[in-house]
């Protein structure tokens, strides 16, 4: 079975891994690494104009990546670690072809310790589904698709907990782009703070 230490030393090279969150497998690289980001595109078959997350093993990583106002860091630090996305400003270290050249960036810290393991040795990952576009998500690795081959290093978790992906949300402008998990209580945190 695959280490954090084999996965990190796979992301450090730029090859795709497969690593467990609390709601599905996800494909990392490091997020930060254009020509890898590049890389997870290519192997989802991604279109370009769809932009990936950005997972980070705490708030205070976060802050170094982006540009967080009070209401985004007091929603942060009620909703996360979990599988909630906050689309936030990024900072020039957050490569274009990751967000499409857009100026913002979903954040995302998944509630899994061996996500945070991998995420405190590697800093930022991508954070998307571990399968092809169009695809099922992944809740074990023996749903993965055709991502299995293509990446370096799986890491087995055995079954996660929940198939719904993660809520997207722009805390700044109240909007909730994707709903998911926990969606309905972070629309009532919403409406509490209007």
């Amino acid at each position: 079975m695959a280490t954090v230490d084999e996965a990190a030393a796979a992301i450090r090279n730029g090859e795709l891994v497969v690593y467990p969150t609390e709601t599905v497998y996800g494909l990392g690289v490091d997020a930060l690494d254009a020509d890898a980001v590049e890389r997870v595109f290519d192997a989802k078959g991604r279109e370009r104009d769809k932009p990936v997350s950005m997972a980070v093993p705490n708030v205070d990583s976060a802050r170094e990546y982006t540009r967080l106002s009070d209401r985004e860091l007091a929603f942060m630090r009620e909703f996360l670690p979990g599988p909630v996305t906050v689309v936030v400003k990024r900072r020039n270290a957050v490569p274009d072809v990751l967000v499409d050249g857009r100026d913002r960036v979903g954040i995302r810290i998944p509630d899994h310790d061996l996500a945070l393991e991998l995420l405190a040795e590697t800093g930022p990952l991508t954070a998307t589904s571990a399968n092809i576009s169009g695809n099922p998500s992944a809740q074990s690795i023996d749903d993965l698709d055709a991502i299995r081959e293509r990446a370096a290093v799986v890491l087995d978790a055995g079954q996660t907990d929940g198939g719904t992906g993660s809520t997207v949300v722009n805390v700044d402008s109240g909007t909730i782009h994707r709903r998911g998990a926990h969606a309905d209580a972070v629309e009532s945190w919403l409406a509490d703070r209007d």
